[in-house]
């Protein structure tokens, strides 16, 4: 018998061509790599990023590569099994040991462990060798030999929906078309006498909070496993907390149950702590342990709360009892070469969410499920996911041969991901049903008859209201599933009174004006979205040379891949604000459009959470970018944030103040002001306890500072928790009265502390000169990587957005600032000798 042992498999690569007999062999830097990285490495092909260098690398996916590698075989004990993993091909590879083919894979979402101890005990030089074919050229033969299904959707290539690999390879809204090949996950030898394959753990919370069971059970491999034994231990920080010994079955099955009292619970991100448990199985022999594997769990209980109410059919999330708004983002791959993507580059992706008071990320249903990495920071800081099986706007095909392989890629992911606290929900797919809607596929969803799901022109029906509930209901029973997103029991997905909306009809569809967005959304808003441009830096990345650094240069529109996004940018700018030709204000102007539009949505959706739970969240389409490129993401490809990021943390303040005038619509009323405006002035809180607070709403003159009329002070305000408390309904502004335009600003107290700013201005911006405001930026301390500066005004500016800088981050930026309200922002990373930020406000 023998412990088990890893050998990694991540050097002494090479590849090349597989039809090209002249072309020499390359070596690989490491795997997991694809092709596209390790031919940049070797100078055969310029960086796709930049420039037009995408359609210079077309090539690339059109052909087939071959992977080889030697190795000596590791010693072998006797009863040893030696097996071969690998945890990702991309996409359709065919794996040959010593020149025997021991693997086919036509599914990038699998990993794979083949048993070659046969191969191995020849103690010799072995020789590994993988070869990939194009996944291109593969998709578009599956397709031509199935003429009869109706291959329509979205976004790439319809041929990709016949393919198990990462949908956005084939070029999406926001991404380039960079056709990956290679081992994009990690490659190992293991050797073992037994081993823990697999670990579930499911907890039972009393109602009361004060114990749990934890139920865990393990899958173990290898030699007569009844002769050995499992140790299941439970630790916290270290501290084991309980142990216990238990036999194995002849099937390898082993299970036990740990009670805890008092235990320590897992919160979203500003709820509580994400205490994290740690769960460990060990099979033993004598004493002697063979393996263990260990997961870190978290103690809480997850609910999606659909119950009828005055506004239809609630769709919330409850986590420990408490119903949370769910502010946050949905995500895409963070790169279009996965390997890229390093564990502290997921990392500070979360921080950001984090520090931006989110707590959801929805992992987008064209992309991966993600690296373990990423769900670990998750669940270390507590951002809960909403994790999309991998089908995206498409009407995917439903073969036996497909379903086959789309059950052991769900099995697979749910197995390796269930024990995540931070995954609180499992949706079926991004936007099919909207494709099925758009394109008249038959879909009565009174027909329960599973038989006639297959037949129609809309089999994949059948993967989302049956193979993937029955994968949960096998695997993971406490998770949440949802059919697809969006979705409402079976009405259209534009119904805004259930389930889950995606909201596109502002930037896409009508193009309403974003100023009305609390009038549009829906019971739980998983999308919308507007573009910008990303910082300057992350322009001049793509941009090589001066002469294209305009806006609506060629290479600017090529790195934007939005459908119609030259209209629709201008139309978004040109309705609010002053235009420029010059590109960082342009640049500029696009970020406030974006910032306004979050302001607007998060603000005015957050507010409906107070009444009845209208709104249950709201998720920005998107966070993040997988490349440098103008798009929604409100934070770049270099993970520098753009001024919406910013609007979205202050919205999302633990207790925010909000105050907002009713939408006059220039545009229809042929740009006459009116004669009365009411607004609002309220405040939403997540807190779970009640705060006494003060509330001042002040009118400022933007022409002159000063203010027109008596502010009015609210003191001894009990704010309600986690709800909405109004502080004015409806107050009239008598425009004849008071014609200057002004802003009215609200401040929010608690103590002696402002915790909460919100500045409402008139509409739209490009009536306003916004020039000389007074503005004062003053540094007051000063340690070796941090400086505090003080912002001061003397009339009201309007989103002062900082340089971004690599290694420098901010406390705030994007601010509105009014006289009178000086306010601070915390700058770390700049060192003593580095010169001061840059900035620019809207009109300078």
């Amino acid at each position: 018998m023998v412990k088990i042992f890893e050998q990694t498999l991540s050097t002494g690569w090479y590849f090349k061509q597989v039809d090209d007999a002249e072309q020499a062999w390359m070596p690989v830097p490491s795997i997991p790599s694809v092709v596209h990285q390790d031919l940049l490495a070797n100078g055969e092909i310029p960086d796709p990023f930049i420039g037009f260098n995408e359609l210079r690398t077309d090539w690339v996916g059109e052909r087939a590569w071959v992977y080889r590698r030697s190795f000596q075989s590791p010693p072998i004990h006797p009863n040893a099994v030696v097996d071969l993993l690998f945890d990702g091909l991309d996409t359709f590879a065919k794996v040959k040991l010593d020149g025997t083919t021991v693997l086919e894979s036509d599914n990038m979402f699998l990993s794979h462990r083949l048993n070659v101890t046969d191969f191995l005990k020849a103690q010799k030089q072995h020789v590994l060798e993988i070869e990939i074919d194009s996944a291109l050229i593969r998709a578009r033969k599956i397709k031509d030999s199935h003429p009869h299904h109706r291959w329509v959707g979205y976004n790439g290539e319809m041929a990709r929906l016949g393919v198990r690999k990462a949908q956005y390879h084939w070029g999406w809204d926001w991404g380039p078309l960079l056709m990956t090949a290679g081992i994009w996950r990690p490659v190992r030898l293991e050797m073992y006498s037994i081993r823990v394959d697999d670990i579930c753990v499911e907890t039972q919370l009393s109602k009361d909070h004060q114990a749990v069971t934890v139920m865990a059970s393990a899958q173990m491999t290898g030699d007569s496993p009844a002769v050995y034994k499992a140790v299941f231990s439970l630790s916290l920080m270290g501290h084991e907390m309980e142990s216990k010994i238990v036999s194995i079955d002849t099937n390898g099955n082993a299970k036990a149950d740990i009670d805890i009292v008092n235990p320590q619970l897992w919160w979203p991100n500003g709820y509580g702590p994400q205490t994290l448990y740690e769960i460990s199985v060990c099979v033993t022999k004598d004493g002697e342990a063979f393996h263990q594997v260990s997961k870190k769990i978290g103690i809480r209980t997850a609910e999606v709360v659909q119950e009828l109410d005055k506004h239809g059919k609630s769709f919330l999330f409850r986590i420990n009892g408490v119903d949370i708004f769910c502010g946050g983002s949905c995500w895409i791959p963070a790169d279009s070469f996965l390997p890229s993507i390093t564990k502290d580059r997921y990392r500070q992706w979360i921080e950001l969410m984090a520090a931006g008071r989110q707590v959801m990320i929805r992992v987008w249903g064209g992309g991966i499920y993600e690296d373990d990495s990423f769900y670990d920071a998750c669940d270390e800081y507590g951002i809960m996911v909403w994790q999309d099986f991998m089908f995206g706007c498409g009407n995917y095909p439903a073969w036996p041969a497909m379903l086959d392989s789309i059950r052991k890629e769900a099995t697979y992911n749910v197995r390796r991901l269930r024990h995540h606290p931070a995954i609180v929900i499992l949706a079926g797919n991004n936007e099919d049903y909207q494709v099925q809607e758009q394109e008249g596929l038959t879909y009565d969803f009174e027909d329960k008859n599973r038989d006639n799901w297959l037949k129609s022109d809309f089999p994949a029906r059948y993967i989302y209201e049956e193979l993937l509930p029955t994968v949960i209901r096998e695997e993971c029973p406490w998770v949440f599933y949802h059919p697809g997103s969006p979705w409402g029991d079976g009405k259209p997905t534009s119904d805004p009174t259930v389930g889950d909306l995606h909201q596109w009809n502002v930037w896409h569809g009508t193009q309403e004006k974003y100023q009305i967005f609390e009038q549009l959304g829906g019971r739980f808003n998983s999308e919308f979205g507007m573009e910008a441009f990303p910082h300057l830096e992350t322009v001049n990345y793509f941009v090589k040379d001066e002469i294209d650094r305009f806006p609506q240069s060629h290479i600017m529109d090529f790195h934007n891949k939005a459908a119609g996004h030259e209209r629709r940018i201008a139309t978004y700018v040109e309705e609010n604000l002053r235009t420029s030709t010059d590109l960082q204000t342009y640049i500029h102007l696009t970020q406030v459009v974006q910032a306004e539009t979050m302001l607007y949505a998060y603000r005015s959706w957050r507010r409906q959470w107070g009444d009845n739970r209208r709104c249950g969240g709201a998720l920005v389409w998107q966070l993040n970018d997988c490349w440098p490129a103008i798009s929604w993401a409100i934070v770049d490809y270099f993970l520098r944030p753009k001024p919406a990021y910013y609007a979205i943390a202050r919205a999302l303040t633990p207790v925010a103040v909000g105050v907002e005038r009713e939408h006059h619509d220039w545009s229809v009323s042929h740009a006459r002001p009116p004669k009365t405006i009411k607004y609002n002035l309220w405040v939403a809180s997540s807190l779970q306890t009640e705060v006494v607070a003060t509330v001042e709403l002040r009118f400022i003159s933007i022409s002159t500072g000063s203010e027109i009329c008596q502010s009015r002070t609210n003191r001894g305000i009990h704010v309600m928790p986690n709800g909405t408390t109004d502080i004015i309904l409806d107050g009239i502004i008598d425009c004849v009265a008071y014609p200057e335009a002004h802003v009215l600003a609200a401040r929010l107290w608690i103590g002696d502390r402002i915790v909460s700013r919100d500045i409402d201005w008139p509409q739209p911006y490009k009536y306003l000169d916004l020039t000389h405001r007074g503005l004062e930026i003053n540094e007051s301390v000063r340690t070796d990587d941090e400086r505090i500066i003080v912002i001061s005004a003397k009339k009201p500016v309007k989103c002062l957005v900082f340089e971004a800088r690599d290694g420098v981050s901010l406390s705030d930026s994007a601010l509105d600032i009014v006289p009178g309200d000086d306010q601070t922002v915390t700058i770390t990373g700049l060192n003593a000798s580095d010169e001061a930020l840059g900035w620019k406000f809207l009109g300078q």
